[in-house]
């Protein structure tokens, strides 16, 4: 119903975007389905992945159709940590990788020294994962990154945000 009322015309950049948007919720539909399934039998890996899937899937959603209330036009921050290497600190992602539920920096790739949560280790020999990154700007977006370019952050750690309950008072 979105998608149809969001871009009604028949103009080549309308109909793109349906077509974009569709898919995402086909893709997104299919993880739902994976996750039930997973879950039914109780296999908490392919759980974390469907899980991954749908986050991605609805993330995108999100972003093709114009639905995020702000568009970062960074292109990559990996520049602001040039000659600064030192400020991010974390453990060797070859010797200690980061597993489902860890907290992790982001040290390579565009958006270097974003901080997140891993959400899910795809098995299908990409050796990627799938990152909930923290809020900005009240938005928690998704990636799937090489998981040598997500390293466990280091010292004390808030938890992730998702398990802080408001306080009152």
């Amino acid at each position: 119903a979105y998608t149809d009322s969001a871009f009604p015309t028949d103009i080549p950049t309308d109909k793109g975007l349906r077509v974009a948007l569709r898919y995402e919720v086909g893709r997104f539909f299919a993880s739902l389905e994976r996750f039930r399934q997973a879950t039914n039998r109780k296999a908490i890996d392919e759980a974390y992945i469907a899980y991954s899937d749908m986050s991605l899937h609805f993330d995108r959603y999100l972003r093709v159709g114009g639905l995020y209330t702000f568009y970062d036009d960074n292109v990559t921050l990996e520049p602001y940590y040039a000659g600064n290497e030192n400020s991010l600190v974390y453990a060797d992602p070859k010797k200690d990788p980061a597993l489902v539920r860890d907290l992790i920096v982001l040290i390579q790739g565009p958006e270097k020294g974003k901080t997140g949560i891993v959400i899910g280790l795809y098995m299908d020999g990409s050796d990627a994962c799938a990152v909930k990154l923290d809020r900005t700007k009240g938005i928690r977006e998704i990636r799937v990154v090489p998981r040598s370019w997500a390293a466990k952050r280091l010292g004390e750690q808030d938890p992730d945000d998702v398990f802080l309950l408001p306080r009152s008072g």
